[in-house]
C-alpha cells in the first residue's frame, strides 16, 4: 500500500521532556487512520511535526512522497487539516471567513464556498460572525477550512470536539463518503473512543510518546477480550456446578458469574444445558466483548482490573 504519511524514527524534545519518541508510522492512501493517546501522550505534537509546523529533533516525516520541512511550501496545496482548537477571524462572517482562506488556496474556485457550507450543514449560519458560533458550529467552520480546497489528505486533531451526538454521525458519515467516493486520506486524532471503532481501518496508540500499538480493525476485534456472564437465582450453587465441571467460573460482586474459558465462549449452550440440567437454569447468559476504551486503557496498564 502506498503510504500518504510515513514518519522514521519521529522525536521531538523540549528541554529534558520527550514529547514524541522514536515514532514510526505508515499510513496508507484511502485509508481513516486512528491516532489515539491519553493528554500529553504525544498526538498533537506528532500533528504539528506532519505539517511542518513544529520541527523535530530528529527522524523525518514525509506526507504524500515529500519530506516535511518547516517553512517548506509542498505539499500543502493537498493537505487540509485542523490543529486542536478551530481558529477564525471572529467579526468576520462564516462566508467571509471562508473567502479569505479560498483566496489563500490557489486555484480554489469561488463555488468552493457554498460548497463546503453546505457539506457541513452551516447554511443557517453563513452570514453570522464567527465569534457568535456555538463551539460545534465553530468546529464546523474548521472542518469547512480543512476542506475548501478538495485535499487529498485530512490531518484532524479531535475533529469531534464540542459535536452533539448527532453532529459527531454526521462528520463520520462525512469523513466515511470522503474516503469511498473521493479516496480521501484521513488521519485524525480522538478521544472519542467508540467513534473510533465505527470509523477507522488501522488504528495506532501512543503512550508517553512512544507508538505501543498498530493494527488494523479486524486484529482489534481479535485482541479485545471476551467473557461469558451468567446470572442463576442462587449464584453460589451455579458456580460450583461449573467449577465442579472445570470451569474457571468467578462469581462476581454483582452476583454475575464471569467465565471465560474458551470452550464455554464457543459453546455458550452447552453450560447453559449443563445448568438447566443441575437445576439452576439461566435467568442471563451473555457473551460481552471488551469496548474499545478498557482495550485501551489495558493496554496503557490503567484500569486493568475493570476489563472484562
Amino acid at each position: 500500500m502506498n503510504a500518504t504519511i510515513k514518519t522514521n524514527n519521529l522525536v521531538k524534545r523540549y528541554d529534558d521532556v520527550i514529547a514524541v519518541d522514536g515514532l514510526s508510522l505508515h499510513v496508507g492512501a484511502g485509508e481513516i487512520y486512528a491516532f489515539l493517546g491519553l493528554n500529553g501522550a504525544g498526538k498533537t505534537t506528532t500533528i504539528r511535526m506532519l505539517l511542518g509546523m513544529v520541527k523535530p529533533t530528529s527522524g523525518e516525516a514525509c506526507v504524500l512522497g515529500t519530506q516535511i520541512r518547516v517553512g517548506g511550501k509542498k505539499p500543502w496545496a493537498s493537505v487540509g487539516y485542523l490543529v486542536e482548537t478551530s481558529s477564525a477571524y471572529p467579526e468576520l462572517t462564516v462566508c467571509e471567513n471562508l473567502e479569505i482562506m479560498r483566496r489563500l488556496r490557489p486555484g480554489t474556485e469561488p463555488k468552493a464556498v457554498g460548497r463546503v457550507i453546505e457539506l457541513l450543514g452551516l447554511s443557517a449560519y453563513a452570514d453570522r460572525r464567527a465569534g457568535t458560533l456555538s463551539l460545534g458550529n465553530a468546529q464546523r467552520l474548521g472542518l469547512a477550512k480543512a476542506l475548501l480546497h478538495s485535499p487529498r489528505l485530512l490531518i484532524l486533531d479531535e475533529p469531534a470536539n464540542g459535536l452533539d451526538p448527532a453532529g459527531i454521525v454526521e462528520i463520520r458519515e462525512l469523513l466515511l463518503k470522503l474516503v469511498r467516493e473521493q479516496g480521501v486520506t484521513v488521519f485524525m486524532s480522538s478521544h472519542i473512543l467508540g467513534e473510533v471503532a465505527r470509523l477507522a481501518h488501522r488504528i495506532g496508540i501512543i503512550h508517553q510518546g512512544r507508538l505501543i500499538q498498530e493494527l488494523d480493525v479486524a486484529e482489534l476485534e481479535g485482541n479485545r477480550r471476551r467473557r461469558l456472564v451468567i446470572r442463576t437465582r442462587d449464584g453460589e450453587a451455579a458456580q460450583a456446578v461449573l467449577v465442579e465441571a472445570g470451569f474457571s467460573a468467578n462469581l462476581m460482586p454483582n452476583h454475575i458469574i464471569e467465565v471465560k474459558d474458551n470452550i464455554a465462549l464457543e459453546r455458550p449452550d452447552d453450560i447453559a444445558t449443563r445448568l438447566v440440567n443441575a437445576g439452576h437454569a439461566p435467568t442471563l447468559l451473555n457473551i460481552e466483548q471488551e469496548d474499545l476504551e478498557h482495550y485501551f486503557l489495558r493496554l496503557v496498564g490503567i484500569d486493568e482490573e475493570n476489563s472484562p
